[in-house]
């Protein structure tokens, strides 16, 4: 069985690299810029094909072969409201661009990856009025590639809401089965893609696909079963910073609590919830959700808080921040996954990865399908030439 070959960037702890690597496939090249989510990296993959460094430093001759694919979760930022909407012109998910420079010189080597997927938050359709995903859009066309875009939500496979963008494309000399192409569709397509399809150029249009992928089976597991019960790298809070935490509550979420409370000591059972802090009309609010979902995971960085877990057991509501250990079951990773000593640090890199089911979703039923299909066509070539 050939082994397939990926370019990592913006690899962070190598959520992608523990996906693929799962699926049998191997990483020649990976890049990220910060130290810490390196160090993370290296400790689980190893830094023999690791840069860490700028990504305008990189040069296409560091690059090995012609990968199968090329990966790039760029930094997402400048396309939501932690950095002020400024787009694809900010100083962090205007690396989009540095990223894009550098497959285009594989390109003029004819080294071009065979498949290009980008992840990043949903904001990157509507940021400046849709002109950024235009840009995007037109970046892939002028090259040649098809491409298209889906939004897969982790909820599909684990307790975490976290919707985001992917976009795929594929070289234009490799053929895409038919079986792939579709039309567009409630799961993988919402209304906010389809007004961003409208708004991209026409040229962009003649190369779009709508991917079809398979609607994922029901997730069989919730919040509470990734919850240790003698946590790691966190402690309870006493009573006092439990009150606190519950004063913060609109009458709306001090309900739902109240709730819970009634639930556990009816039932001699116990409920597990995820909190956030938010100000809301210039006052801060603690918001409770017991749906058996977490909120999405989040950087510890630019004002964002850190999640707080609440567990109601049989009537007694206690409260501490969510585990390191916790937040990566969050994304799907191993229990043999190493993280940072560092509370913080462990948590950045889960907030900043991509969720590793969603990752081996899109190779499995997109990228695979699309490499298998080509490979198949040129084997039978060969043959018939013989």
């Amino acid at each position: 069985m050939q082994v397939r070959t990926f370019y990592e960037f913006f690899a962070g702890g190598g959520m992608v690299h523990a996906a693929l690597k799962a699926r049998g496939w191997q990483c020649v090249f990976a890049n990220d810029i910060c130290a810490k989510k390196a160090a993370a990296y290296a400790a689980n993959w190893g830094a023999n094909h690791l840069r860490v460094d700028d990504i305008r430093s990189v040069r296409a001759s560091e690059l090995p072969g012609v990968a199968d694919l090329s990966w790039g979760s760029f930094p997402c930022q400048d396309l939501s409201l932690a950095g002020g909407y400024v787009g694809l012109s900010g100083k962090q998910s205007g690396t989009f661009w540095p990223f894009w420079h550098l497959q285009k010189k594989l390109m003029a080597e004819s080294r071009g990856p065979r498949t290009i997927v980008l992840e990043n938050v949903c904001g990157a359709l509507t940021s400046h009025g849709g002109k950024d995903f235009a840009a995007i859009a037109s970046a892939f066309s002028a090259a040649g590639y098809h491409f298209g875009t889906v939004i897969a939500d982790a909820v599909h496979w684990l307790p975490q809401s976290r919707p985001r963008l992917f976009v795929i494309g594929v070289r234009g000399d490799v053929p895409i089965p038919e079986k792939l192409r579709g039309a567009p569709d409630d799961v993988w397509h919402p209304e906010t893609m389809l007004e961003a399809y409208g708004a991209i150029p026409n040229t962009a249009k003649r190369q779009w696909i709508w991917w079809r992928m398979p609607k994922p089976a029901a997730r069989n597991v919730a919040f509470i079963d990734l919850i240790e019960d003698e946590p790691t790298g966190t402690a309870w809070h006493s009573k006092e910073d439990t009150d606190y935490i519950v004063s913060l509550m609109s009458p709306l979420h001090s309900n739902r609590l109240k709730d819970a409370v009634e639930y556990t000591k009816k039932t001699a059972g116990r409920m597990v919830g995820g909190i956030y802090r938010r100000t809301r009309q210039g006052k801060q609010r603690a918001e409770v959700r017991f749906d058996g979902i977490s909120g999405c995971l989040r950087t510890p960085v630019g004002g964002s808080s850190r999640q707080t877990v609440i567990l109601v057991d049989k009537g007694e509501v206690r409260t501490r921040l969510l585990s390191p250990r916790e937040a990566a079951r969050l994304m799907g990773l191993s229990e043999d996954y190493k993280l940072p000593l560092r509370y913080n640090d462990a948590y950045y890199i889960c907030g900043d990865g991509v969720a590793v089911p969603v990752v081996q979703w899109i190779a499995e039923h997109v990228v695979e399908p699309v490499l298998d299909a080509a490979d198949a066509q040129k084997e039978a070539t060969k043959i018939a030439a013989e």
